[in-house]
């Protein structure tokens, strides 16, 4: 589940506090060019003010308009509701290509579930919340990976997954740069670094300094499949022992700041003095980051959350591109990349 749904079941907690009546909309099937995917949410308050999405705008549109002229004040169960079934209401609702949403919109009664679903999913556990269109009644129970949305017509089970957070070794300009995009792409961005005149420079808001050694905090962690771990120090000392960690851990994306050459030698002196296995080793991206030609170290930070953002969403791309520049070693004159972990 995305941060921008949890972000929806926050908004929905807060406009319940403040006694306003609350609807809660669930994409459940989708057909044809659909903008949000099934689970996505969209909370309507009883004035009209929205958190979430389903589509471009036009269903939120007719799904606030509906509210606001009191069709929804006497709604007591959840019920199934279908946007762009013909080619005129696809037209006229926004949905591209003849595209379909069926959504289940619920009065939001009791917040206990709400609050335990923030509260779960703040410890990064995964959650399954499993709603009766007959009567409203939801139970919650823990979720594994891999299971998704499911819809039979009576009953709705939707996946509530922890935030996916950033854990960056080292505070340097580089790691600066990239904590600010993860920030803006709603990561919960950590940031370890031991050395005093690098980390007395992070003062950014919505950034975790993380104290202790990195392989300690990465251990202290424990990575999970929401977790990506960067070591961008370009110190073996500090980014070794962490990688090592990481490598062995549920970490969904593992990478290290410098070029292909120091790669090749990272990966064997992690094999030979750590004996780090030839899959765990495999699991490295390094030299971390696509490969764009990027120079300063805001181009370098795109290519990096480019990278996660593309392993995050499970996207298999082979590009055929020339070798970045940043993937070469120049002696002592090591380009920006490589000097500014």
């Amino acid at each position: 589940m995305e941060s921008l749904d949890l972000r929806v079941l926050s908004d929905v907690l807060a406009w319940k506090q403040a006694s306003h009546r609350v609807t809660l909309v669930t994409v459940v099937e989708t057909w044809g060019s659909a903008p949000r995917p099934p689970g996505a949410l969209l909370a309507v308050r009883d004035d009209g003010v929205v958190s979430g999405s389903v589509s471009g705008g036009c269903v939120e549109d007719d799904l606030i308009a509906r509210i606001k002229a009191g069709e929804y004040e006497h709604l007591a169960h959840p019920s199934m509701v279908a946007y762009g079934v013909t080619k005129e209401e696809a037209s006229r609702f926004g949905l591209p290509c003849g595209g379909t949403l069926r959504l289940v919109q619920e009065p939001v009664q009791d917040t206990a579930w709400i609050e335990e679903v923030l509260a779960r999913t703040q410890a990064h556990q995964l959650v399954a919340r499993t709603v009766s269109l007959k009567d409203g009644a939801v139970q919650l129970r823990d979720a594994q990976r891999g299971e998704a949305l499911q819809f039979d017509g009576l009953t709705l089970t939707t996946l509530f997954g922890p935030r996916w957070r950033l854990l960056l070794i080292g505070a340097g300009q580089l790691s600066q740069a990239v904590a600010q995009m993860a920030s803006m792409l709603d990561f919960e961005v950590l940031v370890c670094d031991p050395r005093e005149e690098y980390a007395a420079t992070l003062q950014m808001s919505g950034v975790t300094r993380v104290m202790g050694m990195p392989d300690d905090v990465v251990t202290a962690l424990h990575p999970d499949a929401h977790t990506a771990v960067v070591a961008l120090t370009h110190d073996p000392k500090l980014d070794d022992l962490a990688l090592l960690e990481a490598l062995n851990s549920d970490a969904f994306y593992v990478g290290a700041l410098g070029s292909r050459r120091n790669q090749a030698t990272r990966k064997v002196r992690l094999a030979e003095h750590f004996d780090l296995s030839d899959e765990a080793l495999a699991r490295l991206h390094g030299p971390v980051g696509l490969h764009l030609g990027a120079k300063t170290p805001a181009e370098i930070a795109i290519s990096i959350m480019a990278e996660i953002v593309q392993v995050k969403n499970h996207v298999v791309q082979n590009l055929g591109q020339p070798v970045a520049l940043r993937d070469l070693d120049m002696g002592d004159s090591r380009i920006t990349a490589c000097a500014l972990g």
